[in-house]
């Protein structure tokens, strides 16, 4: 009998078990979380004390009860979250509770028998323009809630105004209750630990250029092993490449990120963010990166056939191919890092460079005459991952400028040795100059980076 005993009573506790191992790994992911828990419960029991004191029950009443409801529906994890509720939540209820009380005295003036009538074609009328508002985008994005509030209180004020006598007693105590409540939910999100959605914002942006970053550094030398080289004899100690799938977060990052920005919109200037912070260029450049993501998709797909041939085609491409992967992958790396640093994004500039001389190189490969002599069927994958390649190259040219005007417009700082703004260096032929002794000579300038801060410059006169 003990044995059987035993087993239930294991079979019992692994439910909780589980329950409080998800519960650990919550707060372990994020501590803000469980700090978040408690402000709430603060806020809670700070606005209960309208119950609990007997001089702030006889000034509120039992409309008291609204300002726990309000702290309930309108502390949000983020500031900017709380903040937007709580703009939302206290005009909407002003401006209704106002219309509601004017609709009330305007319908009175028609008498009695008509008081009812234009009260209800006022609701009618009111409530169908603040439904058909929430169409509009603007107001969709950012004053949502507040219009349904704006409904609510309105309806509500219109109804029960028609019964009540002291209509403006009963509206006065709702609303100071309700500013009470949101004040409160304000000042705790704010100043206690706060959570700043712009600050989520810029470090997600990072997460996610790191990892698009990860996946080109890597992608070169996964993409042209040999199968020899692919994996052991034993097939035992393989490398940990998660980072060749880490980029497909990335591509679902969208709603997370509007959503963010539209909270980050809402709160005050905090440590290097400006209440007139750029939050809409942020949007911009995880668009772009969710635009370089679907072409990491597009070669994900040539990884697991990968190019099993050793043709001197493939050698030829592989080194431009790779030099293209991997100082792509170089050039976000550093753009993340200029972001985060608040920095101005001039270090990326030279591998953007040597990522078009790559290009260069493996255009010139493909139009050479040893193409014809290959099997089209063998080099069309290389030639699909090279125009891909190319493309990704565009992309994170195009991220390198939406991070510069992102720079501009939040005054990232400047390292006092740089040009007041980094230029993509050009190396090779540079256009004919005439000579008054030869005007057919040319001038051909070579530019190499010899340290992070100094240029060598060659100059052949030919």
């Amino acid at each position: 009998m003990e044995i059987p005993l035993k087993a239930s009573l294991l079979k019992m506790n692994a439910p909780i078990v589980d329950l409080v191992k998800k519960i650990k790994k919550l707060g372990k992911e994020d501590p803000r979380r469980i700090m978040h828990s408690f402000k709430v419960a603060l806020a809670i029991t700070l606005v209960s004390m309208v119950y609990y004191l007997r001089p702030l029950y006889k000034g509120m009443g039992e409309a008291g009860i609204w300002a726990i409801l309000t702290v309930v529906v309108v502390f949000e994890y983020t500031a900017g979250a709380t903040l937007c509720k709580g703009m939302n939540r206290g005009l909407a209820t002003l401006l209704a509770g106002a219309l509601g009380l004017g609709a009330e005295y305007f319908a009175r003036i028609f008498g009695p028998k008509a008081e009812s009538i234009v009260l209800g074609c006022l609701v009618f009328l009111l409530v169908a323009a603040a439904t058909f508002s929430r169409f509009i985008p603007h107001i969709k994005k950012r004053y949502d809630y507040g219009v349904l509030i704006f409904i609510l209180t309105f309806s509500l004020v219109a109804v029960s105004g028609y019964r009540v006598e002291n209509i403006m007693e009963l509206a006065h105590q709702r609303l100071s209750t309700i500013i009470l409540g949101g004040a409160t939910c304000i000042i705790i999100s704010i100043c206690v630990c706060p959570v700043w959605a712009g600050e989520d914002l810029h470090v997600l942006i990072v997460s996610n250029m790191e990892k698009l970053a990860s996946f080109l550094e890597g992608f070169g030398g996964e993409i042209f092993q040999l199968p020899l080289e692919v994996e052991s004899a034993d097939g035992s100690n393989e490398p940990d490449k998660s980072f060749l799938g880490a980029y497909k977060s990335v591509l679902n990052s969208k709603a997370m990120e509007e959503s963010l920005a539209n909270f980050a919109w809402w709160e005050p200037g905090h440590g290097k963010f400006r209440f007139s912070h750029p939050w809409k260029q942020y949007l911009k450049i995880g668009a772009l990166m969710r635009q370089c993501a679907y072409h990491f998709e597009s070669l994900n797909g040539y990884l697991d056939a990968r190019f099993q041939t050793s043709s001197e085609f493939r050698k030829r491409v592989q080194g431009p191919c790779t030099t293209m992967s991997s100082e792509a992958g170089k050039a976000l790396k550093e753009l993340a890092l200029s972001i985060k640093a608040f920095s101005y994004p001039s270090n990326s500039a030279m591998n953007i460079q040597i990522c078009k001389k790559a290009v260069d190189e493996v255009n010139s490969t493909l139009q050479a005459s040893m193409v014809g002599e290959c099997d089209i069927l063998e080099i069309i994958p290389i030639i699909t991952v090279i125009s891909i390649l190319n493309d990704i190259v565009k992309c994170v040219e195009t991220i390198f400028e939406a991070i510069e005007e992102l720079s501009e417009q939040a005054n990232f700082k400047k390292s006092p040795h740089e040009p007041e703004k980094p230029q993509i260096l050009h190396g090779g032929v540079v256009a004919p100059v005439g000579d008054k002794e030869d005007d057919s000579g040319f001038v051909t300038v070579i530019i190499h980076k010899i340290a992070p801060q100094s240029l060598e410059i060659q100059t052949l006169r030919g």
